[in-house]
């Protein structure tokens, strides 16, 4: 594992235990982003970075019984979270970095990311590693259950001009690892970034 890997592993290993009782109205939040992926029963998805699973419910209500959903993590205390919570009933948990998905190219219909792009080591890259195993035209979710301006601010900081969720940061990033961004919310309440896998 690389320092950055190992780095990300501890900051949410110690964070697991506690990791649901600190946002526990985030639910309606995620549900609702879900929905705007526009799955169909049977499709294949991914929440890529799950950590405690809390997409892992709302993905399966969407993709049904006949469906598949792959909730994968670099952090085995989050995983045991989210089996812990029962979540391990709604997707298969992947102890997995998303640099390197044990999936099969064009496989899936759609990616899930809560809280993701900032804790990518190489952005380009893993995000060109994420347009590989969905088809194209398949759908990837950026998102996060408060805006950038309210995220920087619980943690003490202000925006800065180089924050890839910016949205003339985040459309070029995306371009060049195989999606075109249809759609870019940057509210107090939420941050989704929707974009299509190109041909």
């Amino acid at each position: 594992m690389s320092d950055e890997q190992t780095r990300l592993q501890e900051f949410f290993t110690a964070r697991a235990a506690d990791w649901d009782s600190r946002f526990p109205d985030d639910g309606p939040a995620y549900a609702a982003a879900v929905a705007e992926l526009g799955l169909r029963a049977g499709d294949r998805v991914l929440d890529a970075g799950c950590g405690t699973g809390r997409a892992l419910p709302p993905l399966r209500a969407a993709v049904g019984a006949s469906g598949v959903v792959l909730g994968a993590d670099l952090t085995p205390a989050m995983l045991r979270e989210a089996a812990r919570a029962g979540r391990d009933r709604d997707g298969q948990l992947l102890l997995t970095d998303v640099a390197a998905l044990p999936l099969r190219s064009r496989s899936l219909d759609a990616v899930f990311g809560a809280g993701l792009i900032s804790h990518l080591e190489s952005p380009a890259e893993n995000l060109r590693e994420l347009a590989r195993v969905v088809r194209p035209g398949g759908v990837l979710a950026l998102f996060h259950p408060i805006g950038r301006a309210a995220l920087a601010a619980r943690h003490g900081r202000s925006i800065t001009s180089d924050d890839l969720r910016a949205e003339p940061n985040l459309r070029p990033l995306l371009a060049c690892s195989g999606w075109r961004l249809t759609s870019y919310v940057d509210e107090d309440a939420r941050f989704l970034a929707l974009a299509v896998r190109e041909d």
